[in-house]
């Protein structure tokens, strides 16, 4: 820890160049400067500048392949990007937690009471607690703490704002009271509980572990204790493509159920066959009891089930893809994989809906803008938020513009993976 003076200082003196670049893929320090100082000041504004303060960093995160596999103990593959949560952090000698984040009301966790509260559903005071909840469960002695954050992960983007929050919250509970001992896939895990117990939001483990854990990852859940995560050493940089999300604009709030009713339906199939999740089922059993699956779940829970069969190998074909230099191969991959989430597994509109008909129009214009060049796809949950695209690099500055004049000024973001997940600073 160091005072805010100190940290400013060694800040703008480029004492952390090394790591800012490996952060956020780039060379170009004064930004990156000025918001790290803006954070500082922000604490100091909030809490007091007479104190010693940490740095703290957690990315958002890109899904690449497996949409909608993870909560069926599947395989996907995922990326961190270099848009994070930052935090400036300060012990305060109290029992209870302070955290200001950039823009939003004060939260103040009692770190005696702890228990999940429906009230706070959908609250970002549920993830601090959930967290902090979880890691006194597994011993480790939390004090107060006073905390500033600043986001650039773009809220309901796809790009797991969330996530992000929840993995940042446990590298600060790492670093200052576990000795970092705390394992970068067992704080992906903590993140997850916290945002299925006390966030009321039934989420997959890959959001925040493609956050924590950091670079490309493909991540096989099968055993949910204990995921097989393999690092994929590529690099997206030299592929002639570039990596597009698109904010289509919509209203991501209020789509709870229309999250829950995937997992619950996919669920719902393998119960169908005595099992818990659709990976202990097997596909040729499936395909076979159709008729009997019709009659107990309906047809939607057979499309989306045939969904998760098909995503799933996708996500394992496009890591190898990657492993063998072979981008064609794996941008095919990712257009079918588009193709399916339209058709089957239906994430892409609102049931019902006429009108705000956002991420599909967003797709539309994709394909009509690559003209069969690239590839693109809904990216995380569905419903709102954003397209994933890979746009060759000499289309991408006319891509941009016609989708922006579309769909809305600065809404197509070009991004760079991340070679590290959630990371103490100072």
């Amino acid at each position: 820890m160091k005072s805010a003076e100190k940290l400013k200082k060694d800040i703008s003196n480029g004492l952390y160049n090394s790591i800012l670049e490996k952060i956020y893929c780039k060379k170009d320090f004064k930004k990156i400067h000025e918001r790290y100082i803006d954070l500082i000041n922000g604490f100091c504004a909030n809490f007091g500048s007479n104190r010693e303060l940490s740095l703290f960093s957690a990315p958002g995160r890109t899904e690449i392949g497996g949409n909608h596999t993870d909560h069926q103990r599947g395989c996907v593959l995922a990326a961190s990007v270099n848009l994070d949560v930052i935090a400036a952090v300060s012990l305060n000698n109290e029992n209870t937690i302070r955290l200001q984040s950039e823009g939003y009301p004060l939260d103040i966790i009692n770190l005696d009471k702890l228990e999940p509260e429906m009230s706070e559903y959908n609250q970002a005071k549920a993830l601090i607690k959930g967290v902090v909840a979880k890691f006194k469960k597994l011993g480790y002695d939390i004090k107060g703490f006073d905390a500033y954050t600043s986001s650039n992960v773009l809220k309901g983007s796809g790009l797991s704002s969330s996530a992000a929050f929840e993995v940042l919250i446990g590298n600060i509970l790492n670093g200052l009271f576990a000795n970092n001992s705390v394992s970068d896939i067992e704080i992906a895990k903590i993140g997850q509980y916290a945002e299925n117990v006390y966030f009321g939001k039934p989420c997959g483990l890959m959001d925040q572990m493609a956050s924590s854990v950091g670079g490309v990852v493909s991540i096989d859940f099968k055993d949910s204790e204990k995921p097989l995560i393999k690092k994929i050493e590529y690099d997206f940089s030299k592929s002639g493509y570039a990596l597009c999300i698109i904010d289509s604009g919509a209203d991501h709030a209020d789509l709870t159920d229309e999250y829950a009713a995937i997992p619950y339906e996919m669920k719902k199939v393998a119960q169908v066959f005595g099992k818990e999740v659709l990976r202990e089922v097997d596909e040729k059993l499936f395909m076979e009891n159709i008729a009997k699956v019709r009659e107990k779940c309906g047809d939607r829970a057979i499309l989306r089930a045939m969904h998760f069969y098909a995503d799933n190998n996708r996500a394992i074909l496009e890591a190898e893809a990657l492993k063998k230099g072979d981008f064609k191969k794996f941008l095919e991959i990712v257009t079918e994989s588009g193709k399916s989430s339209y058709m089957y597994l239906q994430n892409v509109s609102v049931c019902g809906s006429s009108t705000h008909q956002a991420v599909g129009l967003v797709l539309a214009l994709c394909d009509k803008f690559l003209e069969n060049k690239g590839a693109y796809r809904v990216h995380g949950g569905g419903f709102a938020g954003t397209v994933q695209a890979f746009v060759p690099l000499n289309m991408v500055t006319e891509f941009k513009t016609k989708i922006e004049k579309a769909i809305g000024k600065d809404c197509c973001h070009i991004l760079s993976i991340r070679p590290v997940g959630g990371i103490r600073i100072e």
